[in-house]
């Protein structure tokens, strides 16, 4: 049987850069969370000139949790599945992306990746007019189908979602009515304590403002790419500055990721140099993508 087109790594070379490890994860995880630290901090004692960087650089750390969250999904943050777990599942908190119901649906995305009717991603309308651009791009899908989730898991029915299996529904509806359990009560706690501008200035708000960021982000992975089961061509992988691929845990190597699931965040960078040269869609910088999609848009509006 010959492997397919799009599987450019010999078994060797996958297994080396496959092998997991704590320390990696431990790093990235302890320069994340004091990057939260020191932009909560700043964001605690800013002035009426600082307030607005300081809620900006907080806000955007901590939507960006998603991506340690994405990274120990699948397992490969630490070697360590314990780890994984319970870490993820706090990462996804913020942004009310339960792990568990998240498991569910990008390994979904994953299987199926860029395929109409199977891909879950591809169940939001497409970006293909400015408008619908700046619906997805303000996360206005993006929050209705959180809220959904968990208003559907206090009701216990999970029907609406195929890609969660019967067996996992019980588990998926328990840990997402913990996550919201927490969260209120983390939220009401907060306000009790230190006065409702609180969950405002440290939660709510820095969602509401940063998430689009992390909704233009994550538009860049597969906008424009091939519909089909290549790899290759299905998938984008972003160049961009050495932040970016800090808070973003090396995910703007997407392609690679796509291709290659079971390589840590640690190693993309070296699966990049082994792959580039065969990557059918390789942008640099997530702005000059923007750009280049709106002028699209544009030209087919006839505007």
């Amino acid at each position: 049987m010959t492997a397919p087109a799009d599987r450019v790594l010999a078994p060797a070379e996958l297994h080396a850069l496959s092998r997991r490890a704590n320390l990696p994860g431990a790093l990235r995880l302890g320069a994340h969370a004091a990057l939260l630290l020191g932009t909560g901090w700043w964001l605690a004692v800013a002035g009426p000139w600082t307030v607005v960087p300081a809620f900006l650089a907080f806000g955007l750390t901590q939507v960006a949790l998603f991506a340690p969250a994405h990274e120990m999904m699948h397992q490969t943050a630490f070697a360590s599945r314990r780890a994984n777990a319970m870490f993820g599942w706090l990462a996804a908190c913020p942004s009310l992306l339960n792990l568990q119901f998240y498991t569910s649906f990008h390994l979904a995305h994953h299987r199926n990746t860029q395929i109409p009717g199977e891909d879950p991603e591809l169940d939001l309308a497409p970006t293909d007019t400015f408008s619908r651009y700046v619906w997805r791009v303000l996360g206005v899908p993006y929050w209705r189908l959180r809220l959904r989730v968990i208003r559907d898991c206090w009701r216990g029915d999970l029907s609406a979602y195929p890609y969660v299996a019967a067996k996992a529904a019980p588990g998926v509806i328990r840990s997402v009515r913990a996550m919201s359990l927490v969260m209120a009560g983390g939220a009401i706690t907060s306000a009790l304590l230190f006065g409702w501008r609180t969950p405002l200035l440290f939660w709510i708000g820095p969602q509401l403002v940063c998430q689009p960021f992390l909704r233009a982000y994550v538009l860049a992975e597969h906008t424009g790419c091939t519909q089909d089961r290549n790899g290759l061509t299905n998938t984008r992988t972003t160049l961009t500055n050495a932040m970016v691929r800090l808070l973003m845990w090396n995910m703007p190597y997407h392609a690679e990721h796509h291709l290659y699931p079971s390589i840590p965040f640690h190693r993309l960078a070296d699966t990049h140099a082994a792959l580039r040269a065969r990557l059918g869609f390789v942008q640099r910088g997530y702005v000059r993508w923007h750009l280049g999609l709106l002028r699209r848009l544009r030209a087919e509006s006839g505007a």
